[in-house]
């Protein structure tokens, strides 16, 4: 294990030592039972800093907002791609932004720690199951109500419970069940809450790279770890992708590390803007990519998108509603993924 992973393993070894400490595993502090209305400060809590899990927190805080409607949110997040995801979510008024890096910047580090102590809520919420810093933070926070945001088997007949986006509002809405009954609502996408002028600059940046005005179909061939499909796995549904050229453009959307799994062979587009990137997807057709920031970020652009699932479970980080699918494509193959696209299209 390298330097750095002796680092990060011994702050996780910290943070759960703590959480079984001082948090007991429960639901919340006490039942809640405070005027909906009356509730005017909230934290959330999601201490990850990749652009996925900021994105599936969208459905959450778009959530908080309908039940609590006086309310302002405060967001308890690591690294900056909070500030790109919540820019226009008009509620979300301060965002607490863990470093990345704690141990190189250990003074900044305690001092987002401290600031929840110094800030009185009326809720917070740990919205992710499985953290043991976001339970540790809501238990540390100065809140009337604290939502830890445990595995709650009475909800089990939900079937999409499992899933990291709709599992603390499933939970949310239990906890406040006594004042509102939310189970009959759809659970909202995710939502990059793109502006009007983003996704005319979009499509003129769309425009710009083809010659012919035809809709496009748009590709993600890479992702981290094993969730990266190799290079014959995407040569192989490139080839049969090109059989809709004749009334589509393909666009293949490149990583920030600026890599091709089919070496280039079609037209490609390069981009650090996140925002940026998401308004070309808008004006795409449909998206194909595996597990990753980027699909979560086609799902969250209102993109029709097509997720591919070998490693991670779908039931947990899967892209839902409209017409997005996820697939497992240890059991489905390439031919099942083009009746897909012709379904989609």
């Amino acid at each position: 294990m390298n330097p750095k992973g002796n680092i990060n393993y011994l702050r996780r070894k910290i943070t759960r030592f703590f959480s079984r400490i001082i948090v007991s595993n429960k639901f919340s502090e006490n039942q809640f039972n405070q005027d909906l209305t009356q509730v005017k400060k909230v934290l959330i809590i999601r201490p990850n800093h990749r652009l996925g899990n900021s994105l599936l927190l969208t459905p959450l805080v778009k959530e908080v907002v309908k039940i609590f409607p006086n309310c302002e949110i405060h967001l308890f997040l690591k690294g900056n791609l909070g500030n790109v995801v919540f820019e226009n979510y008009k509620d979300v008024t301060k965002i607490i932004k863990l470093p990345r890096k704690p141990f190189k910047n250990i003074l900044n580090y305690f001092e987002c720690w401290f600031s929840i102590l110094g800030q009185n809520y009326d809720v917070s919420i740990n919205a992710n199951r499985v953290s043991s810093s976001g339970k540790l933070a809501a238990r540390l926070s100065r809140s009337k109500y604290k939502f830890y945001n445990v595995l709650n088997r009475e909800l089990s007949n939900f079937e999409d419970y499992n899933h990291n986006a709709k599992n603390p509002v499933y939970n949310l809405r239990h906890l406040i069940k006594n004042k509102l009954n939310r189970f009959n609502k759809d659970i909202s996408k995710l939502d990059l809450k793109l502006r009007d002028y983003e996704i005319d600059n979009g499509y003129k940046l769309l425009n710009s790279m083809f010659r012919e005005n035809k809709p496009v179909i748009s590709i993600f061939t890479f992702a981290t770890g094993d969730k990266c499909y190799d290079e014959i796995w995407w040569d192989k549904l490139y080839s049969k992708l090109k059989e809709f050229e004749r009334d589509f453009n393909i666009l293949e959307i490149l990583p920030m590390e600026n890599v091709s799994k089919i070496n280039f062979a079609s037209k490609s587009y390069y981009s650090r803007d996140i925002r940026e990137i998401a308004s070309v997807m808008y004006q795409c057709e449909v998206f194909i990519g595996a597990d990753s920031g980027m699909m979560h970020l086609a799902h969250s652009s209102n993109t029709k998108t097509i997720g591919l699932f070998s490693i991670t479970e779908p039931e947990f980080y899967g892209v839902y509603g409209d017409q997005n699918i996820s697939i497992n494509t240890n059991i489905y193959d390439h031919d099942y993924i083009l009746n897909k696209v012709r379904e989609i299209i």
